[in-house]
């Protein structure tokens, strides 16, 4: 049975079809209570969809593409579980997988994976939690160390040497982007036509290689319930590979909301309250730990803007086209413009 937690409407039984998990997930754990289970759509997950299972057994979490027509490479429910399963010996926190299938059981692929309890911070912080002296700051540098953490992995090490092809990474990075604009875009929207040309003029060379999560942010980890400056779980692997890692930090930079700037409609941030450190400390505590020079962020940002902003608009088509298990999110069009100004303006500042 599923039942929705995100006013997801009718349909949700053929997204998890919990008759073929539930004995799926009783084999793979050994427990028989798992053959009956039920499973909730979770908030959040605005590209790939993510459900709470739960039986006599306890919770797990199950997480699968949307319906309908996918761009190419998008939603790799594999690629998922492959870095988590190789990052589980590291010192990066990943949640332990317990299934995964490529959609010869219920159509489409999906992976199950063990539930983190902790704090996921979306749009607010629960009451009592990281309000002493300090804590939002130790919060805001144990997210930045974990992806530090993540870039000194050698991919070799854990098994990920095949991953990816770091050589021409961001080369590549601003063609695939550009084709998704091409392919998601329902007009045409200035300023992310000129975003997209200027960075495929200005691509620099890459420092160095390394394992890359691709969506890193704080609502993207699970942080610990007691001690805000632990992380949990980082999850959402979909857009993981090898390539540059200073990809990563320039996303974190995107969804890290200053006090008074205008938030995102798809990804609010706490950000803005008082006690976290603004942009410029995270960029510095991350080339402490890191090791490196960032001479070349404003590209890095501005590249993380425009696949913000063609990530939005391919939501946007999503939602119009009823794929997106009733999720609304309202109109996003303006949303996307605003977000390549924005990469725009970190371009011409730099």
């Amino acid at each position: 049975m599923v039942t929705n937690g995100a006013g997801a409407g009718a349909g949700l039984d053929e997204l998890v079809r919990p008759d073929l998990l539930g004995p799926a997930v009783a084999e793979a754990t050994g427990d028989a209570r798992w053959a009956e289970l039920t499973a909730t759509l979770l908030a959040g997950g605005k590209s790939n969809l993510t459900f709470l299972l739960a039986s006599a057994a306890g919770e797990l979490v199950m997480r699968r593409p949307p319906s309908g027509e996918l761009l190419p490479s998008a939603h790799d429910m594999g690629r998922e579980a492959r870095v988590q399963r190789a990052l589980g010996p590291s010192p990066v926190p990943v949640p332990r997988i317990v299934l995964s299938d490529d959609g010869a059981l219920t159509g489409s692929p999906f992976y199950v994976m063990e539930r983190v309890r902790g704090h996921v911070i979306r749009d607010r912080i629960p009451d009592g939690y990281a309000d002493g002296p300090g804590q939002r700051a130790e919060m805001a540098f144990a997210l930045v160390d974990a992806l530090a953490a993540l870039h000194r992995v050698d991919p070799k090490s854990v098994g990920l040497d095949g991953f990816g092809r770091p050589d021409g990474f961001l080369a590549r990075q601003v063609r695939r982007w550009n084709d998704q604009w091409r392919r998601s875009r329902t007009e045409a929207v200035a300023p992310v036509e000129e975003l997209g040309r200027r960075i495929a003029e200005s691509v620099p060379a890459s420092q160095r290689d390394a394992i890359v999560h691709g969506d890193f942010r704080l609502d993207n980890c699970v942080m610990d319930a007691d001690d805000p400056g632990t992380v949990r779980a980082v999850l959402d692997w979909e857009m993981s590979t090898l390539g540059d890692p200073l990809t990563d930090l320039a996303l974190l930079l995107f969804y890290w909301q200053e006090p008074g700037e205008p938030g995102l409609r798809l990804t609010p941030a706490v950000t803005g309250l008082p006690g976290f450190p603004p942009r410029s400390e995270i960029a510095d505590r991350y080339a402490r730990q890191a090791g490196v020079e960032l001479p070349d962020l404003p590209f890095y940002e501005a590249l993380a803007h425009f696949k913000c902003a063609v990530i939005t608009q391919g939501i946007a088509v999503r939602v119009r086209a009823g794929a997106m298990a009733g999720q609304e999110f309202g109109d996003l069009d303006g949303e996307v413009r605003e977000i390549a100004e924005r990469g725009l303006r970190r371009l011409d500042a730099g």
